[in-house]
């Protein structure tokens, strides 16, 4: 009878700490033959973390990763399959190795270099050809690289090769319904194969994205026989006994509220803890998208690592200071309210003379509003350098994709934390996160959004109701649907043009906004690229 136990690192690589990484590698092989493993796969990747990025085109990093490779070798207590990146007869490519009995036995190079969302691997990468199929207790594996399993050729040679089991390192990045899809494209290689694959993926955050794990197994029917949490580390054994792979745990997934916070709170947590920064600090305004930051930020971090400032101004209602004070409360954190009104008055004096000579000014209007987020964001950033906590902005993607933030004011920041989560998914956000314990006042969630930086201000002063402002973002920007579907989507031309003008305007402003955390197929950072400068007219 043919055995093999394979062990799962689902685990949260540092990109660049390459003894960290394989010293966090070789405590999970020893977990893993306590656990009666035979072999232990892990991500893509896994050695230097993923994404490199340009670091892929330094020769000392490839220098590096090689030694440290070879030291993992020779301290390996089991065959391991680790991902690294290889630099053989003047090409790099993005390998994954068999290291057993002190050295590297195999080395397989990815097929499919994806080009496209966030990916750019053919920036780096050559492709690899051959197939690989190693010898594991008697079964014969065949190894594959994350894209080599989205798209058809790789693990079609692997099979003809000779493999029996498919043993695939992925570093796969979150966005919503994204297991959904894996789940498709695996059945797909499985139906063309008759294989059944284990696949492990990387879990943690690294700068805009989040990797969420949830690693999985399928038998040769491309039915699910094991499903590893999501968000979180995880070792996890899996057999295969005489062409099949037998049932093993089952964890439920998540909601699509539940996933997301969970991504958002990972980002949060990595991105501070993985940079060295002691804690964060929030500007709260009483509204919801800052209510919702504030709690992701206590649950990322702990509420003795974050601050929250308010920063009232005339305009700011008296219920928006009486909920911000609550929900500190609530949460425990350290507050600091601090009014604006003199330093708005005393711009205006230094102004004054200056503006004389430009004719006539209203008595209140933009360069008024962007003044007082302005002399927030000097505030925030002031007790950013003084206590070395690094700011999180508050914009979410809505205000994002319409410029409806002020450069220099509510965008400055150093994370943008809810950046890709549009205005009407904040909501679902927030009462999720009630429905876990109660930490959002409900005044915050129910009375309308405003920036409160004139009398009487609501944020459909300016732009359509949210419902509508988001299902516009959504088709045009991330499906690309032209105006004129949009339109024949039922949307009236006014919001549309309306919308897809600001879009378009107000690039300029997001390529000058803080990074934050992609949660959607396309967010405003790696995987989208438009320019500054265009004349391009779209047809309508």
């Amino acid at each position: 009878m043919k055995r093999l136990r394979v062990a799962i690192a689902q685990f949260n690589a540092h990109v660049g700490n390459l003894a960290g990484n394989a010293s966090r590698i070789l405590e999970l092989a020893a977990r893993a033959r306590e656990g009666g493993a035979d072999v232990l796969l892990t991500p893509e990747l896994a050695l230097c973390g993923y994404p490199p990025e340009d670091l892929l085109m330094r020769p000392d990093f490839y220098r590096a990763c090689a030694g440290q490779l070879d030291a993992l070798a020779r301290a390996a207590v089991l065959p391991i399959v680790v991902g690294h990146p290889e630099e053989s007869a003047g090409k790099r490519y993005n390998a994954a190795s068999l290291l057993a009995d002190g050295k590297v036995v195999a080395t397989y190079r990815k097929h499919r270099l994806p080009n496209y969302e966030v990916f750019d691997e053919e920036r780096y990468f050559a492709a690899g050809d051959e197939p690989c199929v190693i010898a594991l207790n008697g079964v014969r594996c065949g190894l594959a690289i994350c894209a080599d399993v989205w798209e058809s050729g790789a693990t079609e040679a692997a099979a003809l090769a000779g493999a029996e089991l498919v043993l695939t390192l992925n570093a796969s990045p979150f966005h919503m319904n994204k297991q959904v899809r894996r789940y498709e494209v695996l059945r797909e290689r499985i139906t063309a194969t008759a294989k059944p694959v284990v696949y492990a993926n990387l879990v943690g955050g690294q700068d805009e994205l989040v990797f969420d794990g949830a690693s999985f197994a399928m038998d040769g029917q491309g039915r699910l026989t094991h499903q590893l949490p999501a968000f979180v580390e995880a070792l996890e054994f899996v057999d295969y006994a005489d062409g099949h792979l037998l049932p093993g745990r089952m964890v439920e997934p998540p909601s699509r509220e539940a996933e997301v916070y969970a991504a958002l709170t990972l980002g949060v947590a990595d991105y501070l803890g993985k940079n060295g920064f002691p804690g964060a600090i929030i500007g709260l305004s009483g509204g919801i998208d800052s209510a919702l930051t504030l709690a992701i930020a206590v649950d990322a971090l702990g509420a003795d690592k974050v601050r929250a400032v308010m920063m009232p101004s005339p305009w700011t209602a008296q219920m928006s200071l009486d909920d911000s004070r609550e929900m500190v409360r609530r949460l425990g954190v350290q507050y600091d309210e601090i009014p604006i009104a003199a330093a708005m008055e005393q711009f205006a004096v230094l102004l004054a003379p200056t503006f004389a000579t430009l004719g006539p000014k209203p008595s209140w209007d933009t360069t008024d509003e962007n003044l007082q987020a302005r002399i927030r964001g000097m505030l925030l950033m002031a007790l950013s350098n003084r206590t070395g906590r690094i700011v999180l902005t508050t914009g979410n993607k809505s205000e994002m994709a319409v410029g409806y933030a002020t450069l220099y004011g509510d965008m400055a920041g150093g994370f943008a934390v809810i950046k890709d989560v549009a205005k009407t998914f904040v909501y679902r956000l927030a009462h999720w996160r009630n429905a876990v314990s109660d930490v959002i006042p409900q005044n915050i969630i129910t009375r309308p959004p405003s920036a409160e930086l004139k009398p009487g201000q609501t944020d459909q002063d300016t732009l359509p109701a949210y419902d509508v402002l988001d299902a516009i973002i959504e088709a045009y920007m991330e499906r690309d649907e032209s105006p004129r579907q949009i339109i024949a989507g039922g949307y009236s031309e006014a919001d549309v043009r309306k919308v897809v003008f600001m879009l378009k305007k107000n690039e300029y402003k997001r390529r000058q906004a803080p990074v934050g955390i992609r949660v959607t197929q396309r967010g405003f950072g790696k995987d989208w690229r438009y320019p500054i400068t265009s004349a391009y007219a779209e047809e309508w």
